[in-house]
């Protein structure tokens, strides 16, 4: 019997990009499953349609964006550019889109179902009309070309997922996208929480960027009376800011910035640790929404969480008793929620973070995919 065709097409790293790599394992199974984007290609896929490194997919063309030419911009956009000849002759019977950018090129390659919406699958990684709507340039020339592309084109998909309720909510909203919702959950991982630690040892890893505020978790570190180390994993992303982060560490007693570990590696790399730490301050409105993936990451191995006051983020920590939720996004705010923090409390959270790993896995989580994909691959054309 011929399995159904789906193009996973995504403007980012796929084979090292945590959240389209379960989709590419959700499908595999069931699906032929061409994937379209940078790097490598992902096991598990019939074909691999590499864009090259140097079509960037976030470089607009200034002048277009400048003077609201949408059309002009989305036409010049470098990535899109080099993926329609890639895509060219090729047929599917489901496309996932993984985030607004990559939607109109999904539609074009997409069929039309017999609703007159495309055979598409939006799945919007942030809450895109809001992702840097601190700055004053975005907000005035960017952010009108990513509602023009959720309006124009995203409307058009046959169903939509993004990462968390809130921000499902906000595109329910405001644009009228009933979306569903997949959290950015980590494969279940069978291990038992480990010993709680002296001093206790705390944890972060993701990205090294200087919009993440990483600052407030090294200040809280060093300020705090609870006894603790911290270790930070970052990401390069902004070589510079971590070499400042390494430098200001070098001579600490508490605080240690690592390379980061491949993901394959991450779980058993944090499981070594007691609690993981972050505050994200709401500096936009996709902040104050967010959910992410570290968070899983936590819960996973077997760690109790010390988080920010973030909307959802607390909500997760608060329903399933996974930790502490600081009364603020800054160091002074964190440094005084681990001050309360005794070995009780650790070894109460790492064992909550136990009992809700199953529950908080992708392999729980991603049935929103699934069931929209299927879907898709079912409807009459």
């Amino acid at each position: 019997m011929t399995r159904p065709s789906l193009l996973v097409l995504s403007f980012s790293p796929i084979a090292s990009d945590a959240r389209v790599l379960k989709q590419v394992r959700l499908f595999a199974e069931r699906y032929d499953v061409t994937t379209c984007g940078y790097g490598p290609a992902p096991e598990g896929v019939v074909r691999h349609l590499q864009v090259p490194d140097d079509a960037v997919y976030w470089r607009k063309d200034t002048l277009a964006l400048l003077t609201f030419r949408h059309r002009a911009v989305l036409a010049r956009n470098a990535a899109v550019a080099a993926a329609r000849p890639l895509l060219a002759g090729l047929t599917f019977d489901v496309v996932l889109a993984d985030d607004v950018d990559a939607v109109p090129l999904a539609l074009d390659v997409a069929p039309r179902l017999a609703s007159g919406r495309a055979a598409v699958h939006a799945d919007l990684h942030e809450y895109a009309p809001a992702q840097n709507e601190e700055l004053l340039r975005w907000r005035l020339f960017v952010a009108p070309y990513v509602r023009w592309l959720l309006r124009r084109y995203v409307t058009q998909a046959a169903s939509v997922t993004t990462v968390a309720p809130g921000i499902a909510e906000a595109y329910r909203r405001e644009y009228g996208l009933d979306a569903g919702v997949v959290v950015n959950a980590a494969p279940y991982a069978e291990r038992e929480p480990g010993p709680v630690h002296s001093p206790v040892r705390l944890v972060h890893s993701g990205a090294g960027l200087a919009n993440r505020f990483l600052d407030h978790l090294v200040d809280a570190a060093e300020r705090t009376s609870l006894d603790c180390t911290l270790d930070l994993f970052l990401v390069r992303n902004d070589p510079a800011y971590v070499d400042d982060l390494r430098a200001r560490t070098a001579g600490s007693a508490r605080v240690t910035v690592h390379d980061p570990v491949p993901y394959a590696e991450l779980g058993d790399t944090l499981a070594a640790y007691d609690l993981g730490i972050y505050v994200l301050p709401e500096v936009n409105r996709n902040n104050a929404m967010a959910l992410p993936n570290k968070i899983f990451d936590f819960v996973q191995a077997r760690l109790g969480l010390v988080l920010g006051p973030n909307a959802e983020m607390a909500r997760l920590v608060r329903e399933h008793g996974l930790g502490a939720v600081a009364s603020a996004n800054t160091a002074e705010a964190l440094a005084a929620a681990l001050d309360a923090v005794t070995s009780d409390d650790v070894a109460r959270w790492k064992a909550a973070s136990h009992a809700a790993a199953r529950a908080l896995s992708a392999e729980e989580q991603s049935g929103a995919w699934a069931r929209a994909v299927d879907a898709i691959a079912a409807a009459p054309r």
